[in-house]
């Protein structure tokens, strides 16, 4: 297990590209379309979407439908969350590269307005923007209210103070578990029940660091301040606990090198790849 305090710059949000107008445009066509030929849906996409002036409004609107607590009602959330999508827009250009990521990677996501209206895969990661948002603004009480909900409302717990890139798609998202100093990088895949932890009671950087491009199966674990390279892949069912070099499969308890890896995060194929090596 590695015990590296600090291991290299990290690649967080500098290789998007997404244009937030652009992504907005479709989903409002989208939106669109379905309110004139689903009758049920038309209530809900107008407040969520057609009723909106800009994509952070539309998260805005969608995120406290979904989150609201006698605690803490829509009238209160709204504001709140508004103010930060709109304020700051790098909070909202993630997320609509979150969007696009999904919509490129996932077979069953036929638009970018899918996830923000029936995937709570990107419902929780932006859940966790805006705690993370709050974390870095002095208000880490309220960041792990936000926290707290998310692993209630949508079965996903992420710490505010993990730091994670953009392209993210967490695919049914079931049970995610991301701690506090985890770092994870651009344009990453992971699936269900995946487990980002720390080992025993060690305090400073005690979770992993996910490079870009990788992908991690159903029901993997990786544990400690390992490095998982970039584009590698983790098999379902996996423990790691141990560094993963670039280009790589690991599969097993505990994880061993099975295979070669080319680009799993975008191929999302969870098939080992011949080429032992």
């Amino acid at each position: 297990m590695s015990n590296k305090s600090s291991i290299k710059p990290h690649n967080l949000c500098k290789s998007t590209n997404v244009s937030t107008e652009e992504v907005w445009l479709q989903v409002r066509d989208h939106a669109q379309e379905i309110a004139d030929s689903e009758p049920q849906l038309t209530a809900l996409l107008y407040d969520v979407v057609l009723n909106r002036a800009s994509l952070g409004e539309a998260l805005a609107a969608r995120l406290s439908r979904k989150l609201s607590r006698e605690e803490m009602n829509r009238e209160e959330l709204t504001p709140l969350l508004a103010d930060i999508f709109v304020n700051q827009p790098r909070v909202t250009q993630s997320a609509a590269a979150d969007m696009m990521a999904i919509f490129e990677r996932d077979a069953a996501c036929k638009s970018p307005l899918e996830p923000m209206i029936f995937f709570k895969g990107f419902m929780a990661i932006t859940t966790y923007r805006i705690a993370h948002h709050l974390w870095h603004n002095d208000r880490k009480p309220l960041a792990l209210y936000f926290q707290s909900i998310c692993s209630e409302v949508f079965g996903v717990d992420i710490h505010p103070a993990a730091k994670i890139g953009c392209g993210l798609l967490l695919d049914h998202a079931t049970g995610v578990v991301i701690g506090e100093t985890a770092i994870v990088e651009d344009n990453v895949s992971i699936l269900h029940e995946v487990t980002l932890g720390g080992t025993g009671k060690i305090s400073g950087n005690r979770h992993p660091v996910v490079r870009s491009g990788v992908m991690i199966g159903a029901g993997s674990k990786i544990l400690g301040r390992v490095e998982i390279g970039r584009c590698a892949k983790v098999g379902a069912g996996s423990v790691v606990l141990t560094d993963v070099p670039e280009h790589v499969t690991v599969a097993g308890v505990p994880a061993k090198i099975r295979g070669k890896a080319n680009t799993p995060a975008l191929d999302m194929n969870q098939c080992f790849e011949s080429g032992l090596i």
